[in-house]
């Protein structure tokens, strides 16, 4: 195609976001296609509409944990707290519905602030002390499925109440509630990430840390902003898998935080700290729910996911090193 042409399209206020948004995340659409394409002729009912749905709904849990992990590691850090957090934001809103007979509103409350103090106290720690973000998170990942076993006494805490089950197995027309709160939350994190002040800096201290603070960022601030954030949607996504399940489960979200990862890198979020973007990961967070998906219909070992999953992780952050590797031979 002719690069006047290709140059006159990326200015175009309605055809440049999706042309750019092609140029950047080019490589993860095109293994989604062959992936969806592979799974389509060779998995039975994989191309239906139920199918899709179900998908969507399973992913979306993981998106919430996605967007947090994609934040902290364009920090050059990580965030292992996610599957921990989900199990005690979620038991702590049924016992406060069930045992002291909260209203849904308050309950729901309870469980964003167990998720908002718990990523606080990850950022406050992180910024403050030096320690690094996976030995503070990994901790704070025991503390939160401690604290979910000890509040349910080590049980799941079933919980019958049709007005909060309805917020995780509801419909908004023909879309379940869980993929509508998806999508407005990776909306969002476009807008933060792409359209206000936080989002510059968070690009500026992931990729430059000693000059983002010498132009007057507060890296501290910044710091502690993300892991909240990321915090604030784990607990989130807790409390609607609680809804969905009608049950507080101690148990439940163990090893999810590896799909956060997983979906993040996959869609381009570099180890190294300072580049990603919310469109690149939503394909990621995609990507893994019809791995696993299409490796139930195909009667695929479970187990197979993990492994599966792993290699996932491994090409992505080899490719990551790779790339970094070329531009930093390019620029000396």
């Amino acid at each position: 195609m002719n690069k006047n042409l290709v140059s006159s399209y990326d200015n175009n206020p309605v055809l440049g976001p999706a042309i750019r948004y092609f140029k950047i995340n080019s490589g993860i659409l095109v293994g989604f296609t062959v992936l969806f394409i592979i799974l389509s002729i060779f998995a039975e009912r994989f191309f239906s509409y139920d199918n899709f749905i179900n998908v969507l709904r399973t992913v979306s849990t993981n998106a919430f944990l996605s967007i947090g992990v994609m934040m902290a590691i364009m920090l050059g850090g990580i965030d292992l707290t996610g599957g921990a957090l989900l199990a005690f934001a979620g038991c702590v809103s049924v016992v406060a519905m069930d045992r002291f007979g909260a209203p849904i509103p308050v309950a729901f409350a309870c469980g964003l602030m167990i998720g908002i103090l718990a990523g606080f106290t990850n950022g406050v720690i992180i910024a403050y002390s030096g320690i690094h973000p996976f030995v503070v998170t990994l901790a704070m990942m025991s503390i939160c499925r401690g604290g979910a076993y000890l509040i349910a006494d080590g049980k799941p805490v079933p919980l019958r109440n049709d007005a909060f089950t309805e917020l995780g197995n509801g419909y908004l027309g023909p879309v379940p509630l869980p993929v509508v709160y998806m999508l407005c939350y990776v909306f969002l994190a476009y807008l933060l990430l792409n359209r206000t002040r936080i989002g510059r800096h968070i690009y500026a201290v992931g990729g430059n840390p000693v000059a983002a603070k010498y132009s007057g960022i507060n890296i501290i601030k910044v710091k502690i902003m993300v892991w909240t954030i990321s915090g604030l949607l784990g607990a989130f996504g807790g409390v609607i898998l609680a809804a969905r399940m009608s049950s507080g489960q101690p148990a439940v979200g163990s090893g999810f935080e590896t799909d956060a990862i997983a979906a993040a890198v996959l869609g381009g979020t570099s180890m190294y700290g300072g580049v990603g973007n919310i469109g690149g990961v939503f394909i990621g967070i995609l990507v893994i729910g019809i791995i696993s998906n299409g490796l139930n219909l195909l009667h695929v070992n479970s187990f197979w996911q993990y492994v599966a999953k792993g290699v996932i992780i491994l090409l992505a952050v080899y490719i990551d090193m790779y790339r970094k590797k070329r531009e930093n031979s390019r620029k000396g």
